[in-house]
């Protein structure tokens, strides 16, 4: 868990930031509503998810890293834990919680993991 500071995440979220939890596909299960899931390919490493009624956004699928982030928001039951800022070098909202701001990614998942100061 963790929040995303990227341009597309701030766009698609309409937020200065995204809050993300990341889940293995297989553990992701959609209990009410699969019929009313819309898709948006903005690119290969992303499948966003909506709802085709109300337009609320619920996840995007993560192709390259095998995860699937479901919006922290979208889960009400779910205590937030963030551990990690991913793409800080794009923030436009400074946060100085000392949690690990990464300038991209984790090397682990294709990024450089260079670490950014609060």
């Amino acid at each position: 868990m963790g929040y995303c500071h990227c341009a597309s995440c701030r766009s698609w979220s309409a937020g200065p930031v995204n809050a993300f939890t990341l889940w293995k596909p297989g553990n992701v299960k959609v209990t009410r509503g699969a019929e009313l899931i819309g898709h948006y390919a903005k690119t290969p490493g992303s499948d966003r998810q909506f709802c085709t009624r109300c337009g609320g956004h619920l996840m995007t699928h993560h192709p390259p890293f095998d995860l699937t982030d479901v919006y922290a928001a979208t889960i009400p039951t779910l205590a937030f834990l963030p551990t990690v800022h991913v793409n800080y070098g794009e923030t436009v909202l400074p946060i100085k919680d000392g949690l690990p701001k990464l300038q991209d990614f984790p090397s682990e998942l294709g990024g450089s993991g260079v670490m950014l100061p609060e």
